[in-house]
């Protein structure tokens, strides 16, 4: 499905520019514009999925894509063998501003624990 008031949806369908680093059937990795570490993409589904609650209705290959496609660009970004860090945020309080699903792909350097 396609949502054309969704930012995310018009990047992985090529609408709006992006610094593309990887694609796959099912996912799309860029760059983040706003880096919060070294190394900050987005993995992106290409489906509009609005949140990881709605995880359920998607097939179990998409899924499994979207996890290969983000270690795929931490291996072609070089983080792979330092370290690197996948994050989801889940709604309003747990951080969500663009309701497509996406995860963070972190790297590039020493990440702390805990977060938030």
């Amino acid at each position: 499905m396609y949502d054309p008031a969704c930012i995310f949806c018009r990047i992985a369908s090529g609408e709006i520019p992006a610094e593309r680093v990887l694609e796959t059937e099912h996912a799309l990795v860029f760059r983040d514009i706003h880096p919060a570490a070294p190394v900050h993409c987005l993995v992106i589904p290409k489906q509009h999925i609005p949140t990881a609650n709605e995880l359920d209705a998607v097939p179990a290959e998409a899924l499994a894509d979207l996890l290969r496609a983000a270690a795929a660009a931490a291996k072609a970004l070089g983080v792979a063998e330092d370290g690197w860090r996948l994050v989801a945020n889940v709604n309003r309080d747990g951080g969500q501003e663009v309701f497509h699903l996406h995860l963070h792909l972190l790297g590039g350097r020493r990440l702390r624990w805990p977060v938030g």
